[in-house]
């Protein structure tokens, strides 16, 4: 029979990279887009007060 390498912890390491970049990903496209969403709520804020 065939050496098996034991794989148990790796599957943990992996998901826990695509964990890390899914963040590292979200973080950056906060930043990039965090001041128009802000300001969109803004408007949406200021509109409201008007009526």
């Amino acid at each position: 029979m065939l050496y098996l390498p034991r794989e148990e912890g790796q599957g943990l390491v992996e998901y826990a990279l695509i964990l890390v970049l899914v963040a590292i990903v979200v973080i950056v496209i906060l930043t990039v887009l965090g001041p128009t969403i802000g300001n969109v709520f803004s408007s949406i804020n200021r509109s409201l007060r008007l009526q």
